[in-house]
């Protein structure tokens, strides 16, 4: 049997001011009508049916989930009690799914991500499915780079003579380059994009936590004897709040020796991390404006102005600036500097905590 496990814990800190704690860019609509979580599920439905999906997501979140995805049963929430990376969160999934098929392959996306081309997409799936149900490796999709980008981590691949699934065997992982590294990565070609999209057999990822993560496994065993229980939430918080935060990639991929890579092709992917990335795939004027505002502009180019009021934005002489208007927050930064408005968030987070 096949699976999703949809990952909607992210915070989206860095599409602040539309993205925030109350409501992260995975419950949004950034690009059309219906949210990004809802845009996930609908692009693997042909593929895995709602009821064989199952969402992990922050606690305070599982009744915005309930209304954005109302044919998703209820009982397919996992509600996370706090953030501890994905590695807890696909363990959990991994758990709850194993009593229904623990030979069953899992597909885990995050909520947050764009994908236009989704043919394409679908095929990478079924060749990621077909490659995983034997039980012999973990999946990864992988992402041929087409700029030096420095905000994703990489993966390098290699085709082996033997393999007739399409899988490359990965070699090595590295987390987020500079500019210069990114450049040689992407100039060498055998380097691609983490995507953070994985593809497993229920059994193969638990045995995989249980040789690399021992204390996280040991905290899954906790939780396999309280699963549906009535004190079910309260041991899961527990042990959440005894891991330590760590993603699956460094808790698993980056130490498994039986990670194989599936190259996408063009599917149109982006995460959507930064206003840059977002930028890329919303549509321009004939000035490389990305307008989602009432606007006017004089010599105003290369820049993203977004307003959720209706207010009108003026802009005079500007170029390569990043203008988002919510009502209750104004950002305006150079675009170049997309990365660090996380580090807005964490002064208003301190501000907050200090009572400012």
């Amino acid at each position: 049997m096949n699976f999703a496990v949809i990952m909607a814990g992210g915070q989206g800190e860095r599409l602040w001011p539309l993205s925030t704690r109350k409501r992260p860019k995975q419950f949004l609509n950034l690009l059309g009508k219906r949210t990004m979580l809802q845009e996930t599920v609908e692009r693997i439905a042909p593929l895995i049916p709602i009821e064989n999906t199952i969402v992990v997501v922050a606690e305070q979140y599982a009744p915005l989930v309930l209304r954005q995805l109302p044919s998703l049963p209820a009982k397919n929430i996992v509600a996370e009690p706090m953030a501890r990376g994905t590695a807890p969160c696909v363990g959990v999934a991994a758990l709850w799914l194993s009593r229904l098929d623990p030979e069953g392959t899992m597909v885990v996306l995050p909520a947050d991500h764009v994908i236009t081309n989704n043919v394409r997409f679908l095929q990478c799936l079924r060749e990621a499915i077909a490659a995983a149900s034997t039980g012999d490796c973990l999946i990864t999709l992988g992402i041929a780079p087409d700029h030096p980008a420095t905000g994703y981590g990489y993966i390098r691949a290699v085709k082996e003579p033997t393999a007739s699934n399409g899988a490359m065997k990965v070699e090595e992982f590295t987390e987020k380059p500079d500019q210069g590294t990114a450049t040689r990565f992407l100039c060498q070609g055998d380097y691609f994009w983490n995507s953070g999209m994985f593809v497993w057999r229920v059994d193969t990822i638990l045995y995989e936590i249980k040789l690399h993560m021992p204390k996280l496994y040991e905290g899954l065993q906790v939780i396999r004897g309280h699963l549906g229980a009535v004190d079910g939430q309260a041991v899961l918080n527990q042990v959440y709040h005894d891991q330590t935060a760590i993603s699956i990639d460094y808790g698993v991929m980056e130490k498994s020796e039986r990670v194989q890579m599936i190259p996408t092709g063009n599917i149109g992917w982006s995460d959507v991390g930064d206003w840059a990335a977002l930028e890329r795939v919303l549509s321009k004027d004939e000035c490389g404006n990305s307008i989602r505002a009432s606007h006017l502009g004089i010599d105003t180019q290369d820049s993203i102005i977004v307003s959720e009021e209706g207010k009108l934005i003026a802009t005079l002489g500007v170029s390569n600036l990043v203008i988002v208007d919510t009502g209750k927050a104004l950002l305006v930064m150079d675009k170049s500097r997309s990365q660090e408005v996380k580090r807005i968030v964490q002064m208003q987070k301190k501000e907050d905590r200090c009572g400012q």
